[in-house]
């Protein structure tokens, strides 16, 4: 498999990773509101945005016209929610009652990187590469 099969094969599950996240917001939105930041106002309103988003992004990945806005708009957003994944660990860790072990919870701050690596590899040739 070449670069351009790879970059395409990565961007697909990219996509359906995000789309999938994006569903589980309205699906699971008692386990994305508890870890909404408290400082921020009406945690199930922005669980719902930020499930639109996602689903929104995932989708433009796969139109090429849109790729690299997508790539933007899903950087922007995974910053935005790293300070949820920050909060799932502060919880766990006062808690004590965590969903996930504590090792997976430190796991997910640098990964959030990498997927932003891996969106922009993915999406940063949009106008080069239509396809």
């Amino acid at each position: 498999m070449n670069r351009s099969e790879t970059k395409r094969v990565v961007r697909l599950l990219l996509a359906v990773a995000f789309i999938v996240a994006g569903v589980l917001h309205f699906t699971h939105t008692k386990f994305y509101s508890a870890i909404m930041p408290g400082y921020l106002p009406y945690p199930r309103a922005l669980v719902f945005i930020s499930g639109v988003c996602e689903i929104i992004g995932g989708a433009a990945l796969l139109v090429p016209r849109l790729r690299r806005l997508a790539g933007y708009g899903l950087i922007a957003f995974l910053l935005a929610v790293f300070p949820a994944n920050i909060q799932m660990l502060l919880d766990s860790a006062h808690t004590g009652a965590p969903s996930f072990p504590p090792l997976l919870l430190w796991l997910r701050l640098p990964l959030q990187f990498v997927f932003i690596a891996i969106v922009w590899w993915c999406s940063n040739a949009a106008v080069a590469e239509k396809r």
